[in-house]
Formats: structure tokens, sequence, C-alpha cells
């Protein structure tokens, strides 16, 4: 009978926290949604819909590194297998955007899928670039909407230089995305 009743309290608390990451998710505090979600990942890494929710949380709070466990994990069912390629994507375009950024690579010649998510869109427009001679700072125009832009530049530090994305609605500053 103990037995049993550990059990269900084991299983109540995994619910309450699937349940506490999904109310952040939805009053937007995704940081801390994938903060909890990472706390608890190991214990429920079977349950694709709490790993689905930890990593769109994390993606939000452009924690992007934190992706590459769900990606891995994400592979039982077809929903979950579409979430694992869509963080793939994100993932391998930060990479890729970070080493041109930092290293010269020329991203030019590569045809990849994309997303709507901001990093994507960004990874698009500076691929569309020739070879060029590297900047300290680029300008982009939203494809969609002339009145968004993007200004992307790499923030040097002593040890890991990070990619900044600063989003603009009619010049004024709407968003900061840091990725290292």
């Amino acid at each position: 009978m103990k037995i049993l009743l550990l059990i269900f309290l084991c299983l109540s608390l995994n619910a309450n926290t699937k349940n506490k990451i999904f109310n952040l998710y939805q009053n937007e505090k995704y940081e801390k949604a994938c903060n909890l979600g990472y706390s608890a990942l190991s214990k429920n890494s079977r349950d694709e819909e709490y790993v689905s929710l930890y990593a769109f949380a994390c993606l939000n709070s452009d924690y992007i590194d934190r992706l590459s466990i769900p990606v891995s994990l994400l592979k039982f069912s077809k929903e979950a297998r579409s979430n694992a390629a869509y963080f793939s994507v994100i993932l391998m375009q930060k990479k890729l955007l970070y080493h041109a950024l930092v290293d010269g690579y020329d991203l030019s010649k590569l045809k990849l899928p994309t997303t709507d998510y901001v990093l994507s869109k960004i990874f698009d427009l500076y691929s569309k670039l020739e070879k060029h001679e590297s900047r300290s700072v680029y300008l982009f125009e939203d494809e969609n909407n002339p009145k968004i832009t993007y200004k992307l530049y790499l923030e040097y530090d002593k040890r890991l230089s990070k990619m900044v994305i600063e989003e603009y609605y009619d010049k004024i500053s709407i968003q900061r995305h840091v990725y290292w």
C-alpha cells in the first residue's frame, strides 16, 4: 500500500511540474519555465509533451543550446519528430551564423530549411549576402514588414564573443536576443 501511495505521489509531482511550466509559458515567463523544465528533465524525458513544452520555453527565452537534448528525445510521435526537426534547424542556424560572424565562414552557398523564429530570419537574410568583407554591424529589413528591422553584431568578451540580434519596430527597440 505504501508503494502505491509513493508512486501516486511521484506521478502527481511530475504532473504538477508540467502544469507549472505550462502556466509559466502561457504567462510568457519563458526563462522561468525553461529553468523549471530543465531541473526535472531527466525524470520526464519520456514525456514528449513535457519535453516539447520545455524546449519551446527555452527557445522563447533564447536558451537555444538547451534544445540539443530535446532534439534527441523527441522521436516517438509525428508531432514530436516535427518539433525535433524545428528545433534542430534553429540550433544549426545559430551555430552556422555564429561560425560565419566569428570565423568568416561563407553561408551564401547553403540552402537550408527555415522557420519563422527570429534567428532563422536573420540567418536567411545574412546567407543571402554575397561573399563580403566582415562588418561590425549588419542591418536587415524584414522581408514581410518594412517597419521591422534587425541589427546583427558581435559583442566581444575576453573568453567568448556573443552574437546579438536587436529587433526594431519603426526604429524603436522591441527585443534583444543574445546567443553564444
